[in-house]
């Protein structure tokens, strides 16, 4: 494996003292910008920063004495110098693209450090498919750290995934260069019930000195809180409140707040540090799931710390919520995160700290972008063959896979219905009274209820498990399917018609992953994701034309949510409440125990 390498601090400290001292010459200097001290949260102006090996070594008023005739001098008068933005909480897979990809889409936007969890791939392929993301991470000219996966299946007995991550699996990934903690621990119940293997991951983490990635999705703050906080997370994203964010700080977690695709949790909580006062020293800013046409589109980490500020958030405090505190939190204060002597030289130049428009980014002292504009290759791995090969249905689906039959002598049921919320992750457990026709039970789109369907894909089992789901607002023939189907990965097929679904789901077979609209038998749009079914390693700019593509598709079924998709492939996650699919049947997450699809006796 190539890496993207930097000096460490014994490597370039001497050099390091040399030049602020003016004995020898910087690589780079800076000249008379603003430079935002996230240590002490000042601004100021006319200032200095000097760089040499990748490193700050002068930050102060002048640094004229560090300036020789190879020195690269650049004017950042009327700008200011902000570290690099960091992403405390991330999946690459989320934004359809590889690591490379990925990499190439944020840095323009001012991200130079990510704290990723490709537990998406590790349910694919396992820690094979963790490697690969770990390898292809480490040759990036930014910082892109790793988590290893803690939950492959996420919910043991709820889903079948298409390998499993053990513990001696997470300690073997700890001695790798790259990880840096374990992913979040989604088995939320695990861990409350004190089980062996999630204790064995969490211990293996601490043993390594390394951090514990946190996921409580319950709205309960009661015991069961209070026992997942005293097994060993040491931070949580799945907050959707003031109250969440509260209890989670006063239990000693850093509370991590997140804007990605569809994940609007920032407004709701932020006020626990604008209204409450609370420390926002342990409060973090995060993304955790955007896809490709959001990064192309939209940004990234300077898109959070811009909704942050319009929340009413001081943008220093805002900022410090994106760079040192979550260094600080990883136990990386001292190599990333802040302007200081010592830190590698990842800093960002923007003539407004509000908008955070993006002038020019700079990582481990090169220049990596200048207004919007990628200056340096981020390297692709080779991949290997095999991940262009799993999609597994086993067979060709056929209208009939999506039958519902009714209960024998049934008229009508009562059916339970996954309910969709626009902008969050939850999803709330509704009923539906449904007609039955010659036996067979079907959504109404009167209601707003569509069929659901899991197509499994991993072992070619050829299952199929039917349900419902509301929200959508589909109309007509139609059918979405996505091979994006978090966390377990199988297939996830929503539409009216059964004939559609069963052409979305054979088209994806026949591409090897991605998602697909149909409607009246024709195709309206594919994004091709031929990596493990999740991933492309097309430029991100092509990805997001063809998501952009695929958005408006599913608004032309009738679909007005904001970045549906991202509601869609969530819909077998079984660890965030309240129902859920999965290859096994309908899972009820507020009990962890798989339900019926319609209820007794009616």
């Amino acid at each position: 494996m190539e890496t993207h390498s930097i000096k460490t601090w014994p490597e370039s400290a001497a050099r390091l003292i040399a030049v602020a001292a003016g004995r020898e010459a910087a690589d780079l200097v800076l000249k008379g910008g603003v430079w935002v001290n996230v240590h002490t949260r000042e601004l100021l102006e006319n200032h200095d920063i000097a760089i040499a090996d990748g490193r700050f070594a002068y930050c102060g008023p002048d640094a004229s004495h560090c300036i020789g005739p190879a020195t690269e001098v650049i004017d950042a008068k009327g700008q200011y110098m902000i570290p690099g933005l960091c992403d405390a909480h991330m999946h690459i897979e989320s934004g359809m693209l590889t690591p490379a990809e990925f990499a190439r889409a944020v840095i323009p936007h001012g991200t130079t450090s990510m704290f990723t969890d490709p537990h998406e791939i590790a349910n694919v392929m396992g820690l094979e498919g963790v490697r690969l993301m770990h390898d292809e991470s480490m040759m990036q000219p930014v910082n892109i750290f790793t988590q290893m996966p803690s939950c492959a299946p996420s919910a043991p007995g709820l889903e079948t995934t298409g390998y499993e991550i053990k513990p001696e699996d997470v300690a073997e990934a700890m001695s790798w260069p790259g990880i840096v903690g374990l992913g979040e621990m989604m088995n939320f119940p695990g861990v409350v019930n004190a089980d062996p293997k999630m204790l064995a991951e969490i211990a293996a983490t601490q043993n390594a000195g390394k951090t514990v990635g946190g996921h409580y999705a319950s709205p309960d703050l009661g015991p069961a809180f209070h026992a997942y906080a005293a097994g060993g997370p040491a931070d949580d994203h799945e907050g959707t409140c003031e109250a969440d964010a509260i209890a989670r700080t006063r239990q000693g977690m850093r509370h991590m707040m997140r804007l990605g695709s569809a994940w609007y949790d920032v407004e709701t909580q932020i006020t626990a540090v604008t209204e409450k006062g609370l420390d926002s020293r342990n409060f973090i800013l995060c993304t955790d799931d955007s896809h490709s046409g959001t990064l192309v589109n939209d940004g990234h980490m300077n898109r959070v710390v811009r909704h942050a500020i319009e929340c009413g958030c001081d943008p220093l405090v805002a900022l410090q919520m994106a760079t040192i505190n979550t260094a600080t939190h990883f136990g990386l204060e001292r190599e990333l995160g802040s302007i200081a002597p010592g830190r590698r030289a990842d800093v960002v130049l923007t003539s407004d700290l509000k908008t955070l428009q993006i002038n020019r980014v700079i990582a481990r002292g090169v220049t990596v972008a200048e207004n919007g504009v990628v200056k340096v290759e981020c390297p692709h791995l080779k991949w290997p063959e095999k991940v262009r090969k799993t999609v597994n249905m086993g067979r060709m689906l056929i209208g009939a896979d999506f039958h519902i039959t009714a209960p024998k002598g049934a008229n009508t049921v009562t059916a339970k219905v996954i309910g969709v919320v626009e902008n969050q992750a939850p999803t709330k457990a509704l009923t539906a009274e449904l007609s039955v026709v010659d036996g067979m039970v079907e959504g109404d789109p009167a209601q707003d209820v569509c069929q659901i369907a899991l197509v499994e894909r991993h072992q070619g089992t050829g299952g199929v498990v039917n349900g419902f789901v509301s929200g959508f607002g589909y109309t007509g023939d139609m059918a979405i399917a996505s091979t994006v189907a978090h966390d377990s990965h199988h297939m996830i097929v929503v539409g009216t018609n059964h004939a559609d679904m069963a052409m979305a789901a054979n088209r994806l077979q026949d591409v090897g992953g991605g998602i697909t609209v149909w409607q009246n038998g024709r195709e309206l749009a594919l994004v091709k994701l031929p990596i493990a079914g999740l991933m492309s390693d097309a430029p991100a700019q092509e990805v997001a034309e063809t998501a952009d593509k695929m958005v408006a598709a599913m608004a032309v079924c009738g679909c007005t949510l904001n970045n549906a998709y991202m509601q869609h492939s969530l819909l077998a996650l079984v660890v965030i409440p309240e129902l859920r699919i999965s290859d096994l049947g309908l899972v009820d997450v507020t009990k962890f125990e798989l339900t019926e699809l319609f209820e007794k006796g009616k």
